[in-house]
């Protein structure tokens, strides 16, 4: 802020920093002007000193109140050749460290200080395929330890098709970690390091999330600038986000800054617990033509993949989870106008004992329907599939021989051997640096990436 004092002089003041500067100038008179003594030369260097105090009283300068008047009465009484300038240091502010107690806000600093600790990068080793070639390559992203013993939360997408995955603290210290389990529907993963001792995050409720409620993150920021903490506000609720692949993910919206490398870190509430895991963020992805996209992320609801992470700390694999026994199925597609066949699944065979086989499914089968549901893919059987638990019996519509047929189907539970059947490890990926595949779905020219 510029005030002009008078006409002899300038004063500019910051109440922030509590610095005035002074320039004073002298008036021109009438009649011919008095002789001057010739002015010694300033080097460049010094003028850019003028010129930076000049600009950071601009930006920064404040208004008059006390320190105005203060620094009136030191302009009136320098001299007029004299610059003065006044400085006042701030008092370092003192931050608290904290557990998350569910009642208590903490402000960002707070949570800062108290579960930096908790959060790890995450660097993998993969196997990078183009065209022909395969090379090696790195995967950064981000996680938070959930358990004193060692069990750590991230992102599916960081870890997939990793040879090496290796966890470093905020302390420096590195450690390899072991692949528990995970899965890309959920792109959630757990990891195990073989340390004890350490800080857990303090887990909150994701449902209780409502618009306008402060969130931050902390992550591996570019897989560069590690345990970056950045905030914003919840800026929606229960969005759905389609997948690449056409899986339709619940997820949390906000406008915290998300980017490549942040995936797999903590989203925290305003009273330090964590609510969801930082995924992925809408960009164009540098199409010019589109207007930019700024401040849209996206975190998985922890409320949707808790049970999933302590089935995998305990038991290695997802309980509960139905498991049909349909084996290669594909999606019907142009086929279905060249055959004359409905849309939906093609079951290209049947996994022998299973409760497919038990209801009467068999090669050669067009699924259409689960009890009222139309299904019109794969990734849409597998989202009606996994909305039930196992034990359920439902009611499956299929399409043999120019009739349909309704079939009574009893879920089985998809254990450790299933899963590995219908889930392969970690497969390598074309890309590096975490910034993998997309949330796309067609939405063209709109991206979502992962962070």
């Amino acid at each position: 802020m510029y005030d002009d004092m008078n006409q002899n002089g300038y004063q500019g003041f910051d109440p922030n920093n509590s610095t005035t500067y002074h320039y004073n100038y002298t008036n021109q008179q009438s009649g011919p002007a008095a002789p001057q003594p010739p002015k010694p030369k300033k080097s460049h260097r010094g003028a850019g000193k003028v010129v930076a105090l000049v600009l950071c009283c601009a930006l920064v300068g404040g208004g008059a109140g006390i320190g105005g008047a203060a620094a009136f009465s030191a302009l009136n009484r320098a001299p007029q050749s004299s610059t003065t300038i006044y400085r006042n240091d701030t008092p370092t502010t003192q931050v608290n460290i904290k557990d998350a107690d569910g009642l208590t806000k903490m402000s960002l600093e707070e949570i800062y200080a108290s579960y930096v600790n908790s959060c790890v990068c995450v660097n993998a080793q993969v196997v990078m395929q183009q065209g022909w070639q395969q090379y090696q390559g790195t995967s950064a992203g981000s996680g938070f330890i959930i358990s004193e013993d060692g069990y750590i939360v991230t992102n599916y997408h960081v870890i997939d098709g990793a040879s090496a995955i290796k966890v470093t603290l905020n302390n420096g210290e590195s450690y390899d970690a072991t692949y528990i389990g995970g899965e890309e529907l959920n792109d959630v993963a757990v990891l195990k390091i073989d340390v004890s001792g350490l800080k857990p995050v303090v887990l909150g409720d994701s449902d209780s999330l409502v618009v306008g409620e402060q969130v931050s993150t902390i992550g591996n920021a570019l897989g560069s600038y590690s345990f970056s903490q950045t905030s914003g506000y919840v800026s929606g609720v229960g969005r759905t986000v389609t997948m690449s692949d056409g899986t339709v993910m619940n997820m949390i919206q906000t406008n915290c800054t998300i980017n490549s490398g942040n995936s797999g870190g903590p989203l925290f509430d305003q009273y330090g617990r964590v609510v969801g895991i930082t995924s992925a963020k809408l960009s164009n992805n540098g199409d010019s033509s589109s207007a930019s996209i700024e401040g849209i992320g996206f975190a998985i609801p922890l409320n949707d993949v808790i049970d999933i992470i302590t089935d995998y700390m305990q038991y290695g694999y997802v309980t509960g989870r139905p498991y049909m026994g349909i084996l290669n199925p594909t999606d019907t597609g142009s086929y279905a106008q060249i055959f004359g066949w409905p849309e939906g699944v093609y079951v290209n065979d049947v996994e022998e004992g299973s409760c497919a086989e038990t209801a009467g499914i068999q090669s050669g089968d067009i699924i259409t329907k689960i009890d009222d549901t139309d299904i019109t893919g794969v990734s849409q059987l597998t989202s009606v599939k996994n909305s039930y638990r196992a034990g359920d019996t439902v009611t499956v519509t299929v399409f043999r021989a120019g009739e349909y047929l309704e079939l009574t189907l009893t879920f089985d539970e998809e254990t450790n051997t299933t899963q590995s059947q219908t889930q392969q490890d970690p497969a390598p990926q074309q890309t590096s640096s975490g910034n993998w595949g997309g949330y796309g779905g067609g939405f063209d020219p709109w991206d979502y990436f992962f962070g």
